[in-house]
């Protein structure tokens, strides 16, 4: 079954699964944290693509109560690492610099998660990077503190040695654990402020990459871009959209992405369906053929995939009707339009 993603702001599994781990490992019941993220325990390891912010800031209050954990923002993040930030966390390991890596988590943030939205500012020979969130007044500690410790964790990583801040400033007030956050941030700390923040040392952003792949650096960036411009789809267009085109591409390759097979994957009648998608300003058709027509340009870009193949994917049953599909779509043969794809590149 194809798992619906959530139609507002939204955490990707693999940023929410540090946290879903922290929990577990720390003790608490996989009832417990399935109860709290709102998902069978069937689906904690791995986790769906995407959960509601609201149940990750459930899911860390909860299991900082329930583990009576007042540091538990804090040992989420010190368990992060760049698998955590999902694909732009790939696209870091192929930048020459810190501060191109820096600006890389500012364009691809929203990839990860919807928590928040990194900024950084020059001052003289300081770097003030600074965390703004729409839920800093509504969430607890947790969340600040566990980004903050998941840059440090992360960006030590990176260097593969520590890189000392001169000063971090939390949200929360003075905790009465404070050398748990001395040795998680490893920084002169200040609470009690009303957006959290980091100075360093400006010339840190300017430190080559340790073993940057940057190679990798354009494929990658674009593929983020797909991603980007994917989302930003999600949220301009109905939700019954987005829902109705992820249910055709998993029943694509089963010869089953009709009207009937994906109203009856979404427990509705297929009259309904398509009234929906006529309110949304389409057809069920031309969401298929859409569908289509996008899946099929990424999969040519794959040098393992013949057209054959590709042609399967999609759901046609001969190469001849692909092509003739794909002609109507981009005015030339798939063939022609792989040849010129290799070539850009």
């Amino acid at each position: 079954m194809t798992t619906v993603k959530p139609a507002g702001p939204r955490v990707v599994g693999a940023y929410a699964q540090t946290a879903v781990d922290t929990a577990l490992d720390a003790g608490l019941p996989r009832e417990r944290v399935a109860a709290l993220l709102d998902v069978p325990t069937s689906q904690l390891q791995p986790l769906p693509e995407a959960i509601p912010v609201a149940a990750y800031l459930r899911l860390l209050d909860g299991a900082a109560k329930e583990l009576n954990d007042d540091c538990f923002g804090l040992h989420v993040g010190e368990r992060m690492r760049l698998a955590t930030f999902a694909v732009y966390g790939m696209v870091l390991m192929a930048c020459r610099t810190f501060g191109e890596a820096l600006e890389q988590v500012i364009r691809f943030e929203s990839l990860a998660h919807d928590l928040g939205r990194s900024r950084i500012h020059i001052e003289g020979d300081r770097a003030r990077y600074e965390w703004h969130s729409p839920y800093l007044a509504e969430a607890s500690r947790h969340l600040p503190e566990s980004v903050f410790a998941g840059i440090v964790e992360t960006a030590n990583w990176m260097a593969r040695r520590h890189l000392p801040a001169q000063e971090i400033a939390l949200t929360g007030t003075t905790p009465p654990k404070e050398g748990e956050y001395h040795r998680i941030l490893k920084a002169p700390l200040r609470f009690g402020a009303a957006v959290p923040y980091a100075y360093f040392d400006a010339a840190i952003l300017s430190m080559p990459m340790p073993n940057a792949d940057t190679s990798l650096f354009p494929v990658l960036t674009k593929h983020a871009e797909t991603l980007l411009a994917e989302r930003a789809r999600e949220l301009s267009e109905p939700p019954i959209l987005g829902t109705v085109r992820q249910q055709i591409a998993g029943l694509l390759t089963r010869d089953g992405a009709n009207l009937a097979a994906v109203a009856d994957a979404l427990a509705m009648s297929p009259r309904t369906l398509q009234r929906r998608l006529t309110d949304a300003g389409t057809t069920f058709q031309q969401l298929l053929d859409a569908t289509r027509r996008e899946l099929a340009a990424g999969y040519l870009e794959r040098a393992d995939l013949s057209l054959t193949d590709i042609a399967f994917l999609l759901g046609f049953s001969e190469q001849s009707s692909f092509s003739h599909a794909f002609r109507d779509w981009y005015g030339q043969s798939p063939a022609n339009y792989r040849a010129a794809q290799h070539t850009r590149h």
